[in-house]
């Protein structure tokens, strides 16, 4: 694709300049879109950092529709994935032509009549909270042609009862069942197969590339161009997938859709209450012998508390798996259930007796009814590598964070990709104009008491500045909570994450045009407010990883032992790339105008705050608060959307 047929499309004469309205033609666009064409065009993979309002989804849709090859994106979220599918790609197409395209999730996000169906036989005679959404999704499973749970808005995406109906690779009868025929899973991978581009997400990537348990390894080897969006997440997301998990949820679910395959297949059976019963408790001890939660650690610090308890779940799990196979042959549910207990039994025994080695973690983690225990290899380059061998095409990695200052070596270097080429297309926004950092000079160190009440009044002082419309970003979710119980008496709305589903907080904070919005975790990245509505970014500290973490110890562990400095190796540059992720959700379009406010004293008070300042975007900046309430006494004027495909 040359220069001139990416400029018919995203030039000043181009389609869209003359087709969409508000459409802004970005020179940093076009060379990024050609870049990619000439990678896709040689099969080579590209690293692309594109600082925020480079258009980067359209610099990579343009090329990739074009080339005719089969295409592969993989977005970060659900959320983006909708987005893409949705919005971005239909907008394209509106003007290069229809092009067969296919949005494809994992299992369960799409309905399960089977499990629907032995859901509401289960359930029917019985009144429980939070099951009244059992008769919609009923109803809505006759109208559906899709299966896909986010189209039912009416019920909660957390909702109790989608765990009940949604399909699992556990439950799946395959061509055995009776809804075969009108399967939604089948259905969507059957599109997928015949489309140009497929839309999928990290996880269903990993999943089935490494696992084959989403059914989408079959479309896999067809592609020749793969696109990963938000591909700064992949060294953890490969983490997770490249190595081995059990969950307490895992176990209770298979207990639950035992009793219900069980009490429908094999109803005539002897006692099976006291079998079906033992799990429940056994689980429960492990987690009480964790101790305190939320908590995350090596799993040799509880090895002797959680050894007992651990032997009796193990116990109870083989038992069930004893009943289960001795029913398997009386129907196609028991016989799956059978298999699943089996899986479960093995790996659960696995990480029960394993040992450490040098090349992998074995970790736990509590939460306050739940916990986990894994297995994660500490390097994740060979098994990445030899993903890219089993599947070869082009490969574009993208983000608006994959450097630190123009270097690529620290994410490269996870992936095994030193070798690959990367460019930076830097963002068309006026920085120095459009923000403000601002980094207060009061506040004690993050590590004293007094710090977060400190905080708090600083933050007081910015909101009346900016009038509200804030992100308040926190690094814990300790912090958020405390910082929440100090803030709720704002004059301005106040949402907090965990109060309501996340697309729920955003859409309040959109509407309510002043709101003060707290979060940590997930609010750091993709979340994008345009407009005034957002006009102040506090993060409260550097977010350097947990000291306590055991994948970062035992990773700080093999840097010094070749006699490497871990904090510059691993620590600053991660926790300059979630810094850069955080400060990336202020400016979002060319008239946006905010403040930035990193309250961390580290940023001025140590050697390595001066590589942080150098990563962030060029604002102005200041430790001045009279500076800030001057800002926003300048006016911010009106603010337009963003057109250009991310």
């Amino acid at each position: 694709m040359t220069v001139a047929q990416v400029e018919d499309i995203l030039g000043e004469a181009g389609y869209l300049a003359k087709q969409q309205e508000g459409f802004v033609v970005r020179p940093s666009q076009i060379k990024m879109s050609q870049r990619i064409a000439e990678t896709i065009a040689a099969r080579k993979t590209l690293l692309v950092e594109a600082g925020t309002g480079t258009g980067k989804t359209f610099a990579y849709l343009v090329p990739a529709l074009q080339s005719g090859a089969k295409v592969i994106i993989s977005t970060g979220s659900r959320h983006l994935q909708d987005q893409l599918f949705k919005t971005d790609l239909p907008r394209l197409l509106a003007g290069l032509g229809p092009r067969p395209h296919a949005l494809l999730k994992g299992r369960n996000n799409y309905l399960c009549l089977y499990r629907l169906e032995q859901t509401v036989e289960m359930y029917r005679w019985q009144l429980r909270m939070g099951f009244e959404d059992l008769d919609q999704v009923k109803a809505w499973s006759l109208t559906t042609d899709h299966g896909d749970v986010s189209s039912l808005a009416e019920v909660a995406e957390d909702a109790p009862v989608w765990s009940l109906v949604t399909s699992t690779a556990d439950s799946c009868l395959g061509s055995a069942c009776a809804h075969y025929e009108n399967c939604f899973v089948a259905k969507a991978r059957a599109r997928a197969q015949e489309a140009q581009v497929v839309v999928v997400n990290h996880h269903l990537f990993f999943a089935d590339a490494v696992m084959r348990d989403e059914g989408f390894a079959e479309i896999l080897p067809q592609a020749e161009v793969i696109v990963f969006d938000e591909a700064h997440q992949l060294p953890d997301v490969a983490s997770q997938f490249f190595g081995d998990m059990v969950s307490s949820r895992q176990i209770l679910d298979l207990v639950r859709d035992s009793r219900t395959e069980l009490a429908q297949a094999a109803a005539d059976m002897g006692p099976m209450k006291e079998v079906l019963d033992a799990p429940d408790p056994a689980v429960a001890l492990v987690r009480q012998a964790m101790g305190e939660a939320p908590r995350r650690g090596k799993f040799i610090d509880i090895d002797g508390a959680v050894q007992m308890p651990m032997q009796v779940l193990e116990q109870a799990l083989k038992t069930l798996q004893e009943l289960l196979k001795s029913q398997a042959e009386r129907s196609r549910g028991l016989e799956k259930l059978a298999e699943r207990s089996a899986g479960l039994l093995q790996g659960f025994s696995q990480l029960n007796h394993a040992r450490q080695i040098a090349d992998e973690v074995h970790w736990f983690e509590a939460f306050k009814q739940s916990w986990s225990l894994g297995i994660t290899p500490l390097d994740v380059q060979k098994p990445f590598q030899d993903m890219m061998t089993a599947y070869p095409a082009a490969w574009i990695l993208t983000s608006a964070t994959l450097a630190v200052d123009g270097d690529f070596s620290y994410f490269a270097r996870q992936l095994g990709l030193s070798s690959s080429d990367g460019e930076v297309f830097e963002s068309p926004f006026d920085y120095a104009q459009q923000g403000l950092l601002y980094a207060p000079r009061n506040l004690p160190d993050p590590r004293q008491e007094d710090y977060l009440p400190r905080l708090v009044e600083e933050i007081r002082a910015l909101l009346q500045a900016s009038q509200g419309r804030a992100f308040l970003l926190f690094t814990s979710h300790r912090a958020l909570r405390q910082a929440a119980e100090l803030l709720k008496d704002l004059p301005w709305p106040v949402l907090v994450q965990g109060s309501q589903p996340r697309h729920s907080l955003l859409q309040a904070f959109r509407e309510a045009g002043n709101a003060v919005l707290l979060g940590t975790g997930s609010f750091w990245e993709g979340v994008d407010v345009q407009g005034e509505a957002l006009s102040l970014v506090v993060i409260d500290k550097l977010p350097f990883s947990s000291p306590g973490d055991p994948l970062l110890e035992a990773r700080t562990a093999v840097i010094q032992q070749r006699g490497g400095s871990a904090f510059f190796e691993l620590q600053l540059p991660e926790a300059i790339m979630s810094l850069k992720q955080g400060a990336g959700r202020l400016i979002r379009s060319i008239t946006d105008r905010g403040v930035l406010v990193i309250a961390d004293p580290r940023l001025y008070t140590q050697a390595y705050g001066r590589s942080i300042i150098s990563a962030l975007p060029r604002m102005a900046r200041t430790h001045d608060r009279a500076r800030v309430v001057e800002f926003f006494k300048e006016g911010s004027g009106a603010s337009v959307s963003n057109r250009n495909g991310g």
